[in-house]
């Protein structure tokens, strides 16, 4: 799928594109692939002079390549953006970006909710654009905040799986709950990270570049300075998780050491009644059993007294609570 968007009035607006002849007859300032076919590539190619890398090329570049300029003078920018959504994990996307013929051209494979919010704000806020490296910064601005809010998410979260954690009855299957949402959080978290660094590298290498204006400059000082603020949020998150993490695993222990205590004590109370049958079940000359009238009764007494022994003792000292 193309998006295609112009300036009118400062304000980003999108022209369907159904052929070609409707791309050949605009002026652009931001071309937005999303997994586009051989055909939207094709034109790409043959009207701006373009070439759109695959998705293999995207994925697999290298680290210390994820910034350069080709030989024919067009800047290549590879950043990653955050998706989080609800109904699915946590993910990250990488998008190619293609800084050619003052247009900006970027291409990925999902549909982006930074994109979608770019895209919307634009229209409302008239202008916010003037030029193509403005589109280029207002996503990273929009992908710093959109990180922001998941981020708040997770302090929710968490605040739900304290309160869980916390409260007095706490069982395997809430602690079980608890791993689950702490894990899916730590992940959601690491990923925010990593995105939020990969965006600080862009952006530097934009004031690094000298490819912006004094108004554009101090913008992107600005994203960095909100990247910033966020990497103290992640810090104190994972200290968090780390705290939860280590809470459940102790309730948990305290519920294993409950059932082996009740083990343990039956065990002990049941040794002395087990010592005295086997006593009894000697052959002796004279067996007491049959010797002594009162043998059979005396002993189920005494199996029962010290079986009842040992447990009010340890109720006694608290052992049982």
């Amino acid at each position: 799928m193309i998006n295609v968007f112009v300036l009118q009035n400062g304000r980003l607006s999108q022209i369907n594109i159904e052929n070609r002849a409707d791309l050949e007859n605009i002026a652009p300032v931001w071309v937005d692939l999303t997994d586009p076919n051989e055909d939207e590539r094709d034109w790409v190619k043959s009207i701006y002079g373009v070439t759109l890398p695959g998705e293999d090329e995207v994925k697999d570049i290298e680290a210390s390549a994820r910034y350069y300029e080709a030989d024919n003078g067009d800047l290549h920018l590879r950043t990653d953006f955050l998706i989080d959504d609800d109904d699915e994990p946590a993910s990250i996307v990488t998008v190619a970006f293609i800084l050619a013929r003052d247009i900006l051209f970027s291409v990925h494979t999902l549909d982006l909710p930074v994109f979608r919010l770019v895209r919307m704000r634009a229209r409302s806020r008239p202008g916010s654009i003037v030029d193509y490296k403005d589109v280029l910064l207002d996503l990273y601005a929009t992908d710093a905040e959109y990180s922001a809010d998941a981020l708040e998410g997770i302090y929710q979260n968490l605040e739900d799986v304290s309160r869980s954690v916390l409260k007095k009855d706490f069982s395997d299957q809430d602690a079980a709950a608890a791993l689950n949402s702490i894990a899916q959080e730590e992940d959601l978290n690491g990923r925010i990270r990593r995105n939020m660094m990969d965006t600080r590298r862009a952006v530097s290498f934009l004031m690094r570049g000298r490819l912006l204006n004094a108004d554009q400059f101090e913008e992107a000082r600005q994203i960095l300075r909100d990247i910033e603020s966020l990497d103290g949020h992640t810090s104190f998150l994972f200290d968090k998780i780390n705290f939860l993490m280590d809470a459940t695993v102790g309730f948990i222990n305290i519920n294993q050491n409950k059932i082996i205590k009740i083990f343990s004590v039956a065990s002990v109370a049941f040794l002395p009644p087990t010592l005295i049958a086997s006593i009894y079940g000697m052959n002796f000359r004279i067996l007491p059993e049959l010797q002594w009238d009162l043998g059979y009764p005396f002993a189920l007494v005494l199996m029962l007294a010290s079986a009842v022994t040992p447990f009010w003792y340890f109720r006694r000292r608290g052992w049982l609570k």
